[in-house]
């Protein structure tokens, strides 16, 4: 059983001082200070543990600050615990900061030999490998050039192509799936599957939760850098989206409260103060009416902005009024992050009468649907529109006022999924 752990993390701290201001690093550096402490810890990382067994993919999720760059960057050897233990068996290559082994006076060529050497290959086995390299970093005859004259996409796409051709037998991997344009990415991705298919050790880091649910074994939860679960894909990101908006029940977050002094508890009142929102949306209208409060609502009955394709979920708008309106117009719709509106309904689409709200009166309207969209963030907008006296008016619209994250385990091309039905005959020749 001993020789099946590939990485073994033990009660791993890393603890970083604090100070007001730059002299009282200096003052207390020199025992200027007397007894009184100048500096205040900070934990990265509190007793942290866990185990990767080799064969296995193992992500690490956690918002920004929980600690899951800094765990990497110790499993590889770039920082030095304050206290606990990290063992590997096995031939490491990193996916952290892609090119920060790179001299910029360096050539392509020379550079993967460098940065090939630095991880402990001998050159004839970089030369075995080169022609690799060369062919999936696809960057033609810039390979002889200075890394200082690349382009910032081709820089990454030899960094990327160094690390992930070396052939190690434990790959680590942070947030580096995404680096160039989308035909590149489509390379990175089919390379990641042959390292799965091939029973190599993974530990992958990544905001991107559907690259997390589609090739992760476990995932191991950060917050604050304090562990707080460990488990399957589905109940970690689970938990994640509570921790996102602060939803996860105190029981769970009691360790790291203790260890970090969090806020735990439920955000209360409003819907929308358990969304992350867009503190710069556009927002306008005539005020004759306002949208009060708005959440999206996931098919466990919880309010997030994280989604998982192929379920069911609602948004839920809340609008105000200020005067006697006729048939308000509510709407919601839905953009990429470049901003090219995809889709979105409203109710005079829907043909759902709104009424005739007076001042003072509220509705609510829920807008229910199966999520079709492919995995990815979208940019969700909101409105309360109408007719008065036979001219169009914005009561109250709110462009791109949050967003949520679609995660998958399966893309197709395009925006959306066809949810297609597919059947296979085959007709043996005789």
């Amino acid at each position: 059983m001993e020789n099946e752990i590939a990485i073994r993390v033990s009660h791993l701290d890393k603890i970083y001082k604090l100070y007001n201001k730059p002299t009282d690093r200096l003052r207390e550096s020199l025992g200027l200070c007397g007894k009184k402490r100048l500096s205040k810890d900070h934990y990265a990382l509190k007793d942290v543990s866990f185990e990767v067994k080799k064969g296995e993919t193992v992500g690490i999720i956690g918002t920004n600050g929980s600690g899951k760059s800094t765990i990497l960057k110790i499993i590889t050897g770039v920082l030095s615990p304050s206290s606990g233990t990290v063992d590997i068996k096995g031939r490491i290559s990193a996916l952290l900061e892609l090119g920060a082994g790179f001299n910029q006076e360096f050539t392509g060529i020379e550079n993967i030999y460098l940065n090939g050497t630095m991880i402990g290959f001998s050159k004839a086995e970089i030369d075995e490998k080169l022609q690799d390299i060369l062919d999936f970093a696809d960057i033609g005859d810039f390979v002889y050039q200075k890394t200082k004259t690349y382009s910032s996409g081709m820089f990454v796409r030899l960094a990327f192509a160094v690390a992930i051709n070396i052939d190690p037998e434990i790959l680590i991997v942070d947030e580096a799936l995404s680096v160039g344009d989308v035909f590149f990415q489509n390379k990175c991705y089919h390379k990641f599957e042959e390292f799965k298919a091939q029973g190599k050790t993974i530990l992958f880091v990544s905001h991107d939760l559907s690259s997390i649910s589609k090739y992760c074994d476990r995932v191991v939860l950060l917050e604050h850098g304090v562990k707080l679960g460990e488990g399957g894909t589905k109940e970690m990101i689970d938990m994640y989206k509570k921790v996102l908006v602060h939803q996860l029940d105190d029981s769970a977050m009691e360790n790291a409260a203790k260890s970090n002094a969090l806020d735990s508890g439920k955000k209360g009142g409003l819907w929308k103060s358990n969304m992350v929102v867009n503190p710069d949306a556009d927002i306008y209208g005539s005020g004759l009416a306002e949208i009060t409060d708005f959440c999206v609502v996931d098919n466990s009955g919880n309010i997030t902005n994280t989604i998982i394709k192929g379920d069911n979920f609602s948004v839920k708008v809340k609008v105000k009024f200020f005067k006697h309106i006729s048939e308000p117009i509510i709407a919601v719709s839905v953009k990429n992050r470049m901003g090219v509106e995809i889709t979105g309904t409203n109710t005079m689409f829907e043909k759902l009468s709104t009424g005739e709200p007076e001042n003072g009166d509220e509705i609510t309207v829920t807008f229910s649907q199966k999520m079709s969209l492919q995995g990815g963030e979208y940019l969700i907008s909101l409105g309360c529109t109408g007719y008065m006296d036979g001219d169009f008016t914005v009561y109250h619209r709110m462009y791109d006022i949050f967003s949520i994250q679609v995660i998958s385990s399966k893309d197709t091309v395009g925006y959306y999924d066809w949810d297609s039905d597919v059947s296979i005959h085959r007709t043996r020749r005789d």
